[in-house]
Parts: C-alpha cells; sequence; structure tokens
C-alpha cells in the first residue's frame, strides 16, 4: 500500500516537546485523525504491564503515564508494541492501522521495526525509517502528520516553529513546494 498523501515526521528530544506540538497543531486546527505520536517507553525499570484505554482516555502504568494520559484522548488509536532491538514502544494515531496492516499483509522488511514497516507501506523510503528507528532506540519521540500536499506544507510550518530536532517531509509526487527532505531544527 503506497500513500497518496505527504507525510510529515518530526523528531523530538522530549516528551515536554512533542506534547507542546501536538497541542500546536491541534489548536492550529489540524485534522487529529492525520497525526501519530510515538516513543520508546524508557521507564521499563518500573515493569509497565501496559496500558488500558476508557473512553476516550488511555490510562499507561509509569512515569510518563500523565503525559500519555492527557494527550492519547486526542488520537484515534493506540496500542503499544514491544519491538526487538528497540524495546516497549507506544504508538497513537494512524501509524496504528499501517503497523498492523503491515503485519496482517505478512510484509516482512529486513532490518526495520513493526513501526518502521507501518512508515513503509505508505511510502517512507527505508533510509528514513532507519533514522526513526534510531531516534526510537534512543529514546526520541516522534510527530507524525500526513495528508494532501497543503495540509502537509501547513503541518510542517506549524512543526517547525516547535524547533524539532529533526523535520523531514516525505511525498508520493517528490518533494512538495516549501520543503526539503531533511530540515535541520536550527535553520
Amino acid at each position: 500500500m503506497t500513500s497518496t498523501h505527504d507525510i510529515v515526521v518530526a523528531i523530538y528530544a522530549t516528551h515536554a516537546e512533542a506534547e507542546q506540538t501536538v497541542r500546536e497543531l491541534q489548536k492550529s486546527g489540524f485534522d487529529m485523525t492525520k497525526l501519530s505520536i510515538v516513543a520508546k517507553n524508557p521507564h521499563t525499570e518500573e515493569h509497565v504491564v501496559g496500558f488500558y484505554t476508557t473512553g476516550d482516555r488511555v490510562r499507561h502504568w509509569g512515569k510518563t503515564g500523565a503525559f500519555w494520559g492527557s494527550i492519547w484522548g486526542m488520537f484515534a488509536g493506540a496500542a503499544f508494541f514491544a519491538l526487538p532491538g528497540i524495546g516497549p514502544v507506544l504508538v497513537a494515531g494512524p501509524l496504528v492501522a499501517w503497523i498492523v496492516s503491515a503485519l496482517e499483509g505478512a510484509a516482512i522488511f529486513g532490518g526495520i521495526s513493526a513501526v518502521g514497516a507501518g512508515l513503509y507501506s505508505v511510502g517512507v523510503p527505508e533510509n528514513s525509517i532507519l533514522q526513526y528507528d534510531l531516534a526510537l532506540k534512543t529514546d526520541k519521540y516522534l510527530v507524525i502528520a500526513h495528508g494532501t500536499a497543503e495540509e502537509a506544507v501547513r503541518a510542517k510550518r506549524i512543526i517547525k516553529a516547535t524547533n524539532p530536532t529533526e523535520l523531514h517531509v516525505h511525498s508520493p509526487n517528490g518533494v512538495p513546494e516549501d520543503a526539503t527532505a531533511r530540515i535541520p531544527a536550527i535553520a
């Protein structure tokens, strides 16, 4: 399955930065059904056993529980994955469906995680996926927006203002106007 949408991926060093970005996108009216967030659970020493949903709220055991509980209600779909080589990963948004679809389709992607398989299935290039897997391994947070070229340019502009560590735009029609494949946070 290849996406007809553009995909914007931002990498953040802290959950506070990722949460602020999600809130900025929501405040601007960005369609929250087109937004995903991914993070490794860095507090595995707490013996987190999982999470559960209650209506539109997520409960998670561990130090990051307040963070996840406060923003997961904004997302359609959430999951917890234990990924070899990365560890426990929390995912919210349409990326959950992309991952499940890639896994159910028995798509085996050498050298990339299930998160990477989901991203690859919608057109994100493998070299970028390896970079995102590395970001997750090093306890970074990914915020992923997708949509039409216009929606992606708008999301990129909002996200860039939050100073991510890195910002990438992936387009099925080449690089959209006003975007580059890799934009450093400090310009």
